[in-house]
């Protein structure tokens, strides 16, 4: 997908190219793993690759994916077969990842919580998303000031951004290099303990209501799903 063209929506079938052996797109694509192993590997931990293999995977191309994820610093990487076999696909899967929790490793937060929201944020975009820095809006600077006044500066930050891309925008693919990361709002999760920048024109889910919907969810004598709508 990072590689190609061709666009995906959320909910519907990937476009026919995507599933068809194409190592030219993987190879141009291959550059937002290599982000993500670099991130995993600046908080002190081991990072292990798991790639999934579907019917339409060939043996050719998930060899590749994996050759390059141990070049690029995996610590391990491992072709999970859990979508025929079940757990039994897995097992591989499983002692790299207990090989890995049981190497060297000596994590480390990416900021302390002694520095302020902005600070948090503009590290978080420069060196996890690869961004120039941090846009903020006037209701993110408004929110940023009173959170600060009320005394939760020091709380950790859960960024909302797509998860299409290293960035903000879904439309740039791979590792993007050059943007400005746009901050329209924060808000508190105060019981959990976090606070929530939207980055661009990103949508949180809305919290359960009083009677959420699950209470009206059954199966009937013959085993099927009541009150799904």
């Amino acid at each position: 997908m990072h590689g190609s063209d061709a666009e995906v929506k959320l909910g519907k079938d990937l476009p026919a190219s995507l599933t068809e052996e194409n190592r030219e797109a993987l190879d141009r694509g291959f550059g937002n793993l290599e982000k993500h192993i670099e991130n995993v590997k600046s908080f002190g931990v081991q990072p292990v690759v798991i790639v999934n293999r579907f019917p339409g995977d060939t043996d050719r191309e998930l060899e590749h994916v994996r050759e390059r994820a141990l070049a690029a610093g995996a610590f391990r990487a491992e072709i999970s077969e859990a979508f025929a076999k079940g757990g039994a696909g897995m097992e591989n899967v499983a002692r790299a990842i207990v090989e890995a929790c049981d190497a060297a490793g000596d994590f480390r937060p990416l900021y302390p919580d002694e520095w302020s929201i902005e600070r948090k944020i503009e590290t978080l975009v420069t060196k996890i998303y690869g961004g120039d820095g941090v846009d903020y809006e006037p209701a993110a600077k408004a929110a940023i000031e009173r959170y600060t006044k009320w005394g939760f500066a020091k709380l950790p930050i859960c960024m909302a951004k797509t998860q299409l891309s290293l960035s903000h925008d879904p439309a740039l693919r791979g590792r993007p290099k050059g943007f400005r990361f746009p901050i329209r709002d924060v808000r508190l999760s105060a019981g959990a303990g976090f606070l929530v920048p939207l980055a661009g024109t990103m949508m949180t889910m809305p919290g359960l209501p009083k009677n959420p919907g699950l209470l009206r969810m059954d199966l009937d004598d013959d085993g099927l799903p009541q009150g799904l709508f």
